[in-house]
């Protein structure tokens, strides 16, 4: 990542610059990165390098044991009236990958949320400063968040963190080959419906786990700049016959039809217990590309 250019002209002087040139998240990102510096004389990295494997933990449960998340199952009918019904998802681990600030990559804390950047709908290419784009069948996922405490309203404001492996099942900022990059990592606030849009690709599927993706809801887009100010921590799963027909047909998939064939939700480390509520619906094909929707609910 390359090193700011520091002038003579004072901190005043500087952040009075950025606070016109800047939105707040870049601004956060130079007063941490400022503070850093004044304390230690060496400029710490935000985001990069590989390996590492301490990523934040959390039990998984589909019995309704977390009270902050919850997925919409459906709507019943009492004497005539529809009534919202809403179900409790499971809280996930964030993963070895999550580069949320919660771990370090080549002794340097990653997080990928401090990129002045990272708030965008479309994921697949890398952002300030790297370059590279993640190839795959293009899919594009609406995420809807609603409120359990107001029957199942929508939540307009809050954030969301999506991150995933691409095809070859590999994280950028942490994965042999792939540590340059920060592709496939992206924040969006919900709209008016509560819904989040992001136009990404298919992820493929490596050794040990079924196809899946990552993500963490945040109140708003201003508090999205660290794992400690997390809501919610989840996964979301993908029907096993699109994945079936995508690993396929695609280029480039070949090996993640073979980790898939040995792989069930039964024996995930993580799905293993349930996955009605993390299950992604989707069409589409693979000429075309897919569409995907999930509904997830806080208690707000």
């Amino acid at each position: 990542m390359p090193l700011p250019i520091m002038h003579n002209h004072g901190l005043e002087h500087d952040l009075s610059a950025l606070a016109r040139q800047h939105d707040r998240r870049q601004i956060l990102r130079w007063l941490s990165t400022v503070s850093a510096l004044g304390a230690t004389g060496t400029m710490p990295l935000l985001g990069c390098g590989g390996g590492g494997d301490a990523g934040s933990t959390a039990t998984s449960s589909s019995t309704g044991t977390s009270t902050t998340s919850t997925s919409t199952t459906g709507t019943t009918t009492t004497s005539g009236t529809a009534l919202n019904t809403c179900s409790v998802a499971p809280e996930e681990t964030a993963g070895p990958y999550p580069g949320d600030g919660s771990n370090t990559s080549n002794g340097a804390t990653s997080n990928a949320l401090m990129l002045a950047s990272v708030v965008r709908s479309d994921i697949r290419s890398s952002i300030d400063g790297a370059t590279g784009t993640a190839a795959g069948v293009p899919l594009v996922l609406t995420i809807q968040l609603t409120n359990t405490n107001a029957s199942c309203a929508s939540l307009e404001g809050y954030a969301i963190y999506l991150w995933h492996c691409n095809r070859d099942g590999k994280y950028s900022l942490y994965s042999s080959g792939v540590t340059d990059q920060n592709y496939l990592r992206g924040v969006q606030a919900t709209d008016a419906s509560g819904n989040a849009t992001f136009t990404t690709i298919f992820p493929g599927c490596y050794d040990g786990r079924m196809p899946h993706m990552h993500l963490e809801i945040y109140r708003s887009l201003n508090t999205a700049t660290s794992y400690t100010n997390k809501l919610k921590t989840t996964q979301l799963a993908f029907p096993v016959a699109t994945c079936t027909e995508v690993y396929t047909n695609a280029s480039g998939y070949s090996s993640s039809l073979t980790n898939l064939n040995k792989s069930s939700f039964a024996t995930d480390n993580v799905f293993s217990d349930g996955v009605t509520l993390e299950m992604t619906t989707l069409s589409g094909s693979v000429a075309e590309g897919y569409t995907g929707n999930i509904t997830l609910s806080i208690a707000a």
